[in-house]
């Protein structure tokens, strides 16, 4: 059902909201809560793509061209809006994709944390220099901007993961597209007017919704020089492939499995709070969520209930519920999906020490989207719950015998995005960090999502492409270098001479 009031989002191409569209390209827009429908979002078609970057690449010139101090201000102003409006932004995140409002502000600040970083470009595209390469030969290298630059991003992190990329994109000088999830579309669309408030211009920063049209759109448009993308692996595979085979620079995050050893000199109740949090923060909707805890014997009895006692407190409701913990899953079809795992897990031979299903919803589950935190004991990697990214509220316990074993289980994954280790031994620990085929590495920390100046991403199946997210490889990827070799003669150089030239 469709709520009287609801909201119509649509494009934001060359500074205003784009008042075209092709007639009964749109999609719904959900409140995961209640399972109402409270809004709807146009779709692009090839037309409306083709704008979109046209005024992207129109906008690119003038933009490159614009003093490094010109593009800070406007970070810096751009930044201090989005502090000004999280608290907005935050409740329109929470009411598209369902997380708590609380979980949603951190997503905001996590963002702000790379436009931060991107406040700093002045010295982050400094070149290098070497003189008198040769006799008064100097030689140097410089960063430019790649032209227009395209995100195609999920529904799981709305402000955060688009902010994993056009700061970084626009403080080197390039123009962007963006293509964000259509399940969760109005916070891209507030963060553009916030980009115009804060005086970018026209042009370098534009958003399109929709389904593959628009994603193939992008992929294939010559004027297009870079992707970003951010979601499961086969899609990113595809992302990647795709676009490099069209001549562009790639960057495809893909899924993950991440797992959390816990060792059996580790402190239980703090790792017990860890797989908690981890595991259940944003319901298990993030690609950082550690989805397996590995329990080296003889722990995993005792951590699984430290575990059960805390999943039993609790607290399962809407996002705008200041009560609530934790909130529905984003769609109907993507819980009945994740909820099937509890069945094929039994199945397959794994035991249900928490059933989701059973969680209480605070002011009633109605229609909304709604699975608790769910705890699988005793799974083993042949298992579908193992071998699948749920991407949802489903903690897998996996038991092994030792440290060497519990290394071999995460390094026969496929998948190497982020991974942790529950320990008191330094040793072990540093022994682990240097083992193990994983891209980011938690000790005793169970999120290690690295801070802005640092880069994300992961390793395996987990990344196509050679760049990681933000920090010093972003700047790389939305540059490219040219070498440059000068000689300025002196006054005195005793006219012309037809010898071959040599270095001397």
């Amino acid at each position: 059902m469709t709520d009287a009031t609801s909201k119509h989002v649509t494009h934001w191409i060359n500074g205003k909201s784009f008042d075209g569209g092709e007639a009964g390209r749109r999609g719904e827009i959900f409140e995961p809560s209640t399972g109402r429908v409270n809004g709807t979002v146009d779709f692009v078609g090839p037309a409306e793509v083709d704008a979109a970057v046209a005024a992207a690449k129109a906008a690119f010139p003038a933009w490159r061209d614009a003093s490094l101090t010109r593009r800070s201000k406007v970070l810096f102003r751009f930044r201090e809006l989005v502090d000004a409006h999280a608290g907005e932004l935050a409740r329109l995140i929470s009411s598209e994709h369902g997380k708590v409002v609380s979980d949603a502000a951190g997503e905001v600040a996590r963002g702000l944390e790379v436009v931060e970083f991107a406040c700093g470009i002045p010295h982050l595209l400094k070149g290098g220099f070497s003189e008198n390469v040769s006799s008064r030969v100097d030689a140097y290298s410089i960063l430019q901007p790649l032209g227009v630059a395209a995100g195609i991003t999920p529904f799981n992190f709305p402000a955060m993961v688009p902010m994993w990329m056009f700061p970084v994109a626009i403080a080197c000088g390039n123009t962007f597209v963006l293509k964000p999830s259509e399940k969760d579309p109005s916070a891209s669309v507030r963060l553009a007017e916030l980009w115009s408030e804060a005086g970018l211009p026209d042009g370098v920063f534009n958003v399109v919704h929709g389904d593959k049209v628009a994603v193939d759109g992008l992929l294939h448009h010559e004027d297009v020089k870079a992707v970003s993308f951010v979601g499961s692996t086969p899609i990113a595979r595809y992302i990647y492939e795709t676009a490099a085979r069209n001549g562009k620079r790639v960057q495809a995050l893909g899924g993950a499995k991440n797992h959390m050893v816990v060792l059996p000199d580790a402190d239980l109740d703090l790792a017990a709070d860890a797989a908690v949090s981890a595991g259940f923060g944003s319901a298990g909707e993030r690609c950082m969520a550690i989805s397996v805890v590995v329990a080296v014997d003889p722990v995993g009895d005792e951590l699984i209930d430290k575990v059960r006692e805390r999943v039993a407190r609790l607290k399962v409701g809407p996002g705008d519920n200041p009560e609530s913990e934790m909130g529905p899953l984003v769609t109907r079809a993507h819980r009945d999906k994740v909820a099937s795992y509890l069945d094929s897990g039994v199945a397959q031979g794994a035991v249900l020490a928490v059933d989701g299903r059973e969680t209480p919803v605070l002011g009633g589950p109605g229609d909304g989207f709604w699975l608790g935190p769910t705890v699988l004991d005793r799974v083993t990697p042949d298992m579908d719950a193992y071998r699948d990214e749920i991407f949802g509220p489903v903690l897998s316990v996996v038991r092994a015998a030792s440290y060497e074993d519990a290394m071999k289980i995460i390094d026969a994954n496929p998948y190497g995005n982020g991974t942790a280790i529950f320990t008191n031994d330094g040793g072990a620990a540093r022994r682990f960090q240097n083992e193990v085929e994983v891209g980011m590495v938690g000790i005793n920390v169970p999120i290690p999502v690295p801070m802005a100046y640092y880069s994300f991403g992961g390793w395996k199946a987990s990344l196509f492409g050679d760049s990681h997210a933000h920090g010093m490889e972003g700047v790389h990827f939305y540059t490219r270098t040219k070498a440059i070799t000068a000689r300025w003669l002196d006054p005195s150089h005793g006219g012309v001479n037809l010898g071959f030239p040599t270095n001397g």
